[in-house]
């Protein structure tokens, strides 16, 4: 009977195609055993894949003896792999289980490249998936962390899906097939573990069959977020425009909030900050909100999704410019001349003019800094450069793009937009300093 429904549900999720070779996740506990040996019944020409974690001492070692012993005994094809998963955790500052979740599924794919199998296999059943709505919900989120585990994800399919962990025991029981048991299982200190061990239970005495009705509600969800999906595709095509959201035009959408949910957690901003960065739509200008590897800025008209810029020493990305230098690669692309004059004047933002003998070599090109100040062209009074910026209506981002050339400490041309007017030309000017700025390249 398990026997069959599990090949109906390959069949109608189309999940593999008959006899394909497929690696299967193999831990040696009773999901992985059970699944193993269905595929193998159903004809699939399987390879045994084990991780040792080396998280559990000897019960690690034990799994991975188990499995391996197992595997020969039944002519099945085998391969394994030890990983120092708690320095994998520490170097990427995760935890312990997204580490292994990393290492296993990233292994997973080579070994499928390796042996040029269809799919990767893993055991997750019906009571895994109704255990990860319950945590989502717990966690917070939208709707699709409400439907549960998929039956595929690219290469990675789950065929016990459709049964729970009651039928996989009884299966285990009618076929004497042997597993290992994880003593981590038991530790109710793990979220996963306690939402099986204690919520569940709990949850079943309101209501028995409540397994069944999260499951049940998980795949009308499912369902119903097809639709969502749709339309929040297309209010996002709406709102959205290269890395700018349109504050006006999210306004004008059903749900505001959600769509920037949508558009900002997968990119790593959680629900309280997505919450915060929402409250601020009639905020002034600068608001910064941040996820791991993003950061969203408040402009006046839009939000700004920027990629956040590793750490790095405030004077990485300076240069010096000698007296005799004609060009600069990095970071920017600069042509530099020095003629006596007449000469031309090309009166272009991309462009400084100034006279030669003003300035003290080498000049320094960096980012601008807060106190900067100059005295703007065809004025005399001196001015910050950050009140120019406002003045000029300059978003966070393109002033942080910003970079001024100096002579000593004085500001000798903002890069692109002005020129300090103790530096310009004039009557006296014998010889010209001449810079063009290739912005596009």
């Amino acid at each position: 009977m398990m026997l069959e429904t599990i090949r109906s549900y390959i069949d109608k999720e189309k999940l593999l195609t008959p006899e394909a070779v497929v690696i299967v996740g193999l831990s040696g506990g009773m999901d992985s055993m059970v699944l193993l040996d269905l595929l193998t019944l159903l004809g699939y020409r399987c390879i045994g894949a084990h991780c040792n974690f080396h998280l559990r001492g000897e019960e690690s070692e034990r799994d991975a003896a188990f499995v391996q012993r197992w595997c020969k005994e039944r002519d099945v094809l085998f391969t394994s792999i030890d990983f120092d998963t708690m320095a994998y955790a520490a170097d990427n500052k995760i935890s312990i289980e997204m580490a292994a979740r990393e290492l296993r599924y990233r292994w997973f794919e080579v070994i499928r490249m390796q042996y040029e199998a269809e799919a990767i296999a893993v055991a997750h059943h019906k009571d895994d998936s109704v255990e990860t709505v319950l945590l989502n919900l717990i966690r917070g989120t939208g709707i699709r962390g409400l439907t549960g585990i998929s039956p595929r994800n690219r290469k990675v399919v789950r065929p016990l899906l459709c049964v729970t962990r009651a039928e996989i025991e009884a299966y285990i029981t009618e076929r004497d097939i042997p597993y290992v048991f994880d003593s981590s299982n038991g530790d109710d200190q793990i979220v996963r573990n306690s939402i099986r061990l204690n919520v569940i239970p709990g949850l079943e005495v309101l209501n028995p069959a409540v397994r069944e009705a999260i499951h049940r509600t998980s795949q009308n969800l499912c369902n119903a977020e097809k639709v969502y999906d749709a339309s929040i595709r297309e209010m996002i095509g709406y709102v959205v425009n290269s890395n700018q959201i349109d504050i006006r035009k999210l306004r004008e959408t059903s749900s505001p909030q959600s769509l920037l949910y949508e558009i900002l957690s997968p990119l790593g901003f959680g629900p309280s900050t997505i919450e915060d960065a929402f409250g601020s739509m009639d905020a002034t200008p600068g608001k910064l909100f941040f996820s791991a590897h993003y950061r969203l800025i408040k402009d006046r008209e839009f939000f700004i999704i920027d990629r956040r810029a590793d750490k790095k020493d405030e004077a990485e990305g300076e240069c010096w410019i000698g007296a005799g230098v004609k060009e600069v690669s990095t970071p920017l692309h600069l042509i530099i001349s020095s003629m006596l004059k007449p000469a031309e004047i090309k009166k272009n933002n991309r462009y400084l003019n100034a006279d030669f003998d003003k300035l003290k070599f080498p000049l320094q090109l960096r980012r601008w800094r807060q106190g900067d100040w100059f005295i703007p062209f065809g004025m005399k009074g001196r001015k910050k450069l950050s009140d120019y910026f406002t003045d000029c209506k300059l978003s966070l981002k393109e002033k942080e793009n910003v970079w001024v050339l100096l002579s000593g400490e004085d500001v000798v041309w903002i890069v692109g937009k002005r020129s300090d007017n103790r530096f310009r030309v004039t009557d006296k000017t014998e010889r010209l300093f001449i810079i063009e700025w290739r912005e596009d390249e």
